[in-house]
């Protein structure tokens, strides 16, 4: 049956005046009029009994009162649930992180979102963590785990995850970087660093190294990625500074250790980042919305 027709109906059994429904369902009364009839034309039997004063239901028109009201309420409430479908975000989202980061923060983050978005996609890209901000603003991902640049440019909005700590690592066997550290006075001039090639970490070892006055460094080696860098001084190339969070999800963590009583080292802090043009794209917010 038409739904407008039962709607009008609906109205009319409240009100019994075809005046004030036909003024609610913007019609005129002789409209209103034939829409009933043509319910009851369809229904077999006569829906209500009206004169010139009065509109008074039939025990048809009762019982067919509340098939309207059932039928309406399930029309409204399928209409609601294909609103609800058609609302389901679908698409792909596309991610940038370092490996670590793959295994440390990044899982609770999507645990959220993938069971309120559960038809989107997510594109998992991982890497060197100091080129995470570079890949966002040459937007070849929607968003990206970095750490916090000095300066910020204004294209790209952070939000805090967590704050990172750093530590310098040494190998645990016998070997001639060991020796170095053993001395009573260490000579960092002449003990290898590995370092990664840019990023916070390799600012960060800088700053501390200056502090020393030790003269040049005496890098051995500069790797992509920290997770590289934990397994080469695993191997005895050198001592090498890394965010402590890459050593603790490290396979080869027991074969280095944390070197003590050298020096504070400035943490950094790490984030979601994305385009703040992008902030806006439906993906992107419910992203946000989701970890907040």
């Amino acid at each position: 049956m038409d739904q407008k027709a039962l709607s009008m109906f609906s109205h009319l059994s409240q009100t019994l005046h075809f005046g004030k429904t036909a003024q609610a369902h913007h019609i005129s009364p002789s409209t209103l009029s034939r829409a009933i009839q043509r319910l009851e034309d369809e229904v077999g039997s006569e829906l209500l009994h009206r004169d010139n004063r009065t509109v008074v239901l039939t025990d048809v028109g009762k019982k067919f009162k509340n098939y309207a009201e059932q039928q309406l309420e399930q029309w409204h409430n399928f209409k609601l649930s294909l609103k609800e479908t058609q609302a389901e975000l679908t698409g792909k989202l596309h991610v940038y992180c370092s490996v670590t980061a793959a295994y440390s923060h990044l899982p609770p983050l999507l645990e959220r979102f993938r069971v309120l978005h559960p038809l989107v996609e997510i594109m998992l890209t991982t890497g060197d963590a100091a080129d995470a901000l570079e890949q966002v603003q040459n937007q070849a991902v929607d968003f990206a785990i970095a750490a916090a640049p000095e300066h910020l440019p204004r294209s790209v909005y952070f939000h805090h995850l967590d704050t990172i700590a750093l530590s310098v690592i040494a190998p645990t066997m016998t070997c001639k970087v060991q020796q170095q550290l053993n001395q009573k006075v260490l000579s960092w001039a002449e003990i290898p660093i590995i370092l990664p090639e840019h990023g916070a970490a390799r600012k960060r070892f800088e700053l501390w190294y200056r502090k020393k006055q030790q003269g040049k460094p005496n890098i051995y080696a500069t790797v992509s990625g920290h997770e590289a860098l934990v397994s080469m001084v695993a191997l005895g190339c050198g001592v090498g500074i890394v965010p402590q969070v890459v050593v603790d999800n490290s396979p080869v963590k027991d074969r280095v250790t944390n070197l003590a009583n050298i020096g504070d080292i400035e943490p950094f802090e790490l984030g979601v980042c994305c385009l703040n043009q992008s902030k806006a794209q439906p993906l992107i917010k419910a992203f946000f919305s989701s970890i907040v």
